[in-house]
């Protein structure tokens, strides 16, 4: 961890914790976390949560914001059972979730409907953290760092536009939800490799950007994981549905950013 950018610790719910269930579990976090005054904490509730999770933070004086788990590229028209950009924000949604590669590999979005989406959450001045990462047969193949440059490249010149105010997330696929985690210094490579792409564009962007790790991140191993100079957070999946649990992550890089 970089000590000259504020570490961000993102919970991605998903398909859990979408009703009543979800003003406890933000709440829990705000109330874990209120002493870690150092880190971004942000929580990934479903769509049916989004604006109920934000008004229970809000009306206790949180600092913990929300994440939306994805968005269309679209404004608005007939698009049946999509979610804009600007119905996020009236949500009270400061955050968006683009790129993850669940979406990816269920869903069919390719590097362009993700661009397409990273671009649509800029102009609504909604913050994109963007996803990339390699599933376990382009990791058997060798093609890890390919594969993470394409997804990167693609999106890169969106984040360009205005430095730091989106962030980039790596998940390894072969990671996520299996309980295996990448090695900090194998987390490492992949993460400077993108600080490097990001050099390329500038020396702006790359110290600006925020890039976090995702992939089985938890209290017992997050502060091996975000010692790595190029890791600025994570993108925590199971362990965020436990505030306890979540906010020990949260501890984690307190601790580091001090």
């Amino acid at each position: 961890m970089n000590k000259s950018r504020r570490p961000l610790i993102a919970g991605n719910w998903k398909m859990n914790a979408g009703g009543r269930d979800a003003l406890g579990l933000a709440t829990g976090v705000a109330k874990a976390s209120a002493a870690y005054d150092a880190v971004d904490v942000v929580v990934g509730p479903p769509f049916t949560a989004l604006a109920g999770a934000a008004h229970a933070l809000e009306s206790t004086g949180s600092a913990v914001t929300v994440a939306a788990q994805n968005m269309s590229a679209e404004a608005s028209g007939a698009f049946t059972g999509e979610v804009s950009a600007s119905m996020l924000k009236d949500s009270g949604v400061t955050w968006v979730i683009l790129g993850h590669s669940e979406r990816r590999a269920l869903y069919a979005e390719t590097d362009e409907i993700v661009t397409r989406k990273v671009a649509a959450a800029i102009a609504a001045r909604l913050r994109p953290i963007a996803c990339c990462g390699e599933t376990l047969e382009e990791r058997e193949a060798g093609r890890t760092m390919e594969v993470v440059e394409r997804q990167v490249r693609a999106f890169l010149p969106e984040l360009a536009k205005e430095p730091g105010f989106g962030v980039i997330a790596y998940e390894p696929v072969w990671a996520i939800g299996t309980g295996k985690v990448a090695k900090p210094e194998d987390a490492q490579a992949v993460h400077a490799m993108i600080r490097g792409l990001l050099w390329q564009s500038s020396e702006t962007l790359a110290h600006a950007t925020r890039i976090l790790y995702g992939g089985s991140m938890k209290g017992d191993n997050a502060a091996g994981l975000l010692s790595q100079p190029d890791i600025d957070g994570g993108l925590v999946g199971g362990a965020s549905l436990d505030a306890a649990g979540f906010a020990k992550i949260a501890a984690a890089a307190q601790e580091l950013a001090r």
